[in-house]
């Protein structure tokens, strides 16, 4: 370390940079970092124990031979530790002696610079002492090129466009937890590969995304190398790399964009519940398939949910034409289209995938594969919005007798109430069918104390949402529409007054009393 003095002559403290130097090609480094490292007094560098610095040597041909240099080695990298408090430990006992030695020079007026590869506050190790010192010091940041932006400059591949959505993710988080955000995302970078690729491949593999990873290694410096990624060796991938999964958007001539299947192969449908209401209700899993879809196929209420996205078709329909849209969706796999049929709420409970399966029986689609992913049903949304009424044994039990008659559905209501079930009621009323809901509370009636609690859960996740509670007795069929979800208490189920009676909740214990 040189330890000329070049303490300012006023007595005053001095002011410390977070110098990003861009992704390691030193040309694209900005003339503001040059600006702050040619009149710093000190330049600071973090290193492995090796002490060769990448960001030194980004701003070699920069530094003066007057400067003080403090290179901040790494006590551990990824090796083990002796230390009491282990890796964690170690590396925050470095790091508080990095930022006293930088302090030291700061109150004694000379100007640090702390450099930085790609961005100093993207995942960068200036930001531990930027945390340290920030508050107590004149502190400027000099943001720099990242990585990501040089990956995809490199690969010559728009990240996003329009609406996309752009997900970074360290490849140190668990498998399954990269699998549910690659498979949520419109675009992506995994970032600090190395010992993590194989998980990260995995995942890739998992999410149906690794045709489209692409590979980038050591962006604009040397040894630079792009490619497929499920083409790369993992025992030769370093931890200065990435994977990408750029726009989804096709370009406008060639390229490596996802394509539908070629003609003559089978493609795929894929039923999938959207929830309740909007975007917030969708799981990672069908967020997924609803990004990769070609086609989405299915009542247009529910297709008008989805985010429009482009090259995507939409074939929206009434909700009265179920297995006409189940064979058409079929059809369109049968094409090699990835299709994916939208239902509301989970598409196995009186939704969709009941259809699809049904058209899927027969001969002509037998090689068709189908997949059935789960959503919030409206049953557990409502019942989430109340409290915990569906705590204990409960049925769920649709009042429409359009597919099934009225006698069927008296005579499990019948069932059930005897049983003591907690009661679900999907589909009691329509413009159509005003009557069900009147007959439904006698027959609960003759079961069930008129004091029972019954939850009005409408539109829940929606604009118009709205929870109830009223007495079975006291319920008003007027004031249940499609919209609306009834559950029905059993003689167990409690509703207590919270917050100073302004909360009304409602719950059914898990334990029910032994017969005495």
């Amino acid at each position: 370390m040189n330890t000329q003095n070049t303490q300012n002559t006023e007595n005053t403290q001095g002011k410390l940079y977070g110098v990003g130097l861009g992704p390691g090609d030193p040309s694209l480094m900005t003339v503001r970092a040059v600006e702050v490292i040619a009149a710093a007094d000190v330049i600071a560098y973090h290193s492995a124990r090796h002490g060769r610095s990448i960001a030194r040597r980004i701003a070699e041909k920069h530094l003066r031979t007057d400067h003080i240099e403090e290179p901040l080695v790494y006590p551990v990298t990824t090796e083990s530790t002796d230390h009491p408090g282990g890796y964690r430990g170690a590396l925050d006992d470095f790091y508080e002696q990095a930022a006293a030695r930088l302090a030291a020079h700061l109150d004694a007026g000379r100007t640090v610079a702390v450099l930085a590869e790609g961005d100093p506050l993207f995942y960068g190790s200036y930001q531990h002492m930027h945390k340290r010192l920030a508050h107590r010091y004149d502190t400027e940041v000099i943001p720099g090129v990242t990585s990501v932006s040089a990956a995809a400059a490199r690969l010559g591949e728009p990240l996003v466009e329009a609406e996309e959505v752009l997900t970074i993710l360290p490849g140190t988080l668990p498998e399954e937890e990269l699998t549910a955000r690659l498979a949520a995302t419109d675009s992506a970078v995994v970032m600090k590969l190395g010992r993590t690729f194989g998980k990260v491949r995995g995942a890739l593999e998992r999410s149906g995304r690794l045709d489209e990873a692409r590979y980038v290694e050591r962006a604009t410096m040397e040894g630079e190398r792009t490619g497929r990624l499920a083409d790369v060796d993992p025992e030769s991938v370093p931890y200065f790399s990435v994977a990408v999964l750029p726009s989804r958007v096709a370009p406008l001539t060639g390229g490596p964009a996802p394509q539908p299947a070629p003609q003559g192969t089978a493609g795929e449908v894929v039923v999938v519940g959207t929830g309740p209401a909007g975007p917030l209700w969708l799981t990672p899993e069908t967020r997924g398939a609803l990004a990769a879809a070609d086609d989405l196929v299915g009542y247009t209420t529910y297709v008008d949910r989805v985010p429009h996205r482009p090259g995507q078709r939409r074939h929206g329909s009434d909700n009265r034409v179920e297995s006409e849209r189940a064979e058409f969706a079929l059809e369109l796999a049968r094409r090699g289209r990835r299709v994916a049929v939208v239902s509301g709420g989970d598409p196995g409970v009186f939704a969709m995938a009941t259809a699809v399966l049904e058209a899927a029986s027969q001969d002509a689609y037998e090689d068709i594969p189908v997949r059935v992913l789960p959503g919030v049903t409206a049953a557990n949304a409502a019942a989430a919005r109340a409290g915990a009424p569906l705590g204990h044994d409960y049925a769920t039990i649709s009042l429409s007798d359009r597919l099934k008659p009225w006698e069927v559905i008296a005579e499990r209501l019948a069932a059930a109430a005897s049983a003591d079930l907690v009661l679900a009621l999907y589909n009691p009323g329509s413009r159509s069918r005003t009557w069900q809901v009147g007959k439904a509370r006698e027959l609960l009636l003759e079961h069930r104390a008129p004091d029972t609690p019954v939850v009005l859960g409408r539109d829940i996740g929606g604009p118009e949402e709205s929870v109830r509670v009223v007495r079975l007795g006291e319920l008003d069929p007027a004031e249940v529409d499609m919209r609306t979800l009834l559950i029905v208490g059993s003689s167990q189920t409690r509703v207590v007054r919270r917050r100073g009676g302004a909360e009304r909740v409602v719950w059914t214990p898990r334990r029910y009393p032994e017969e005495g």
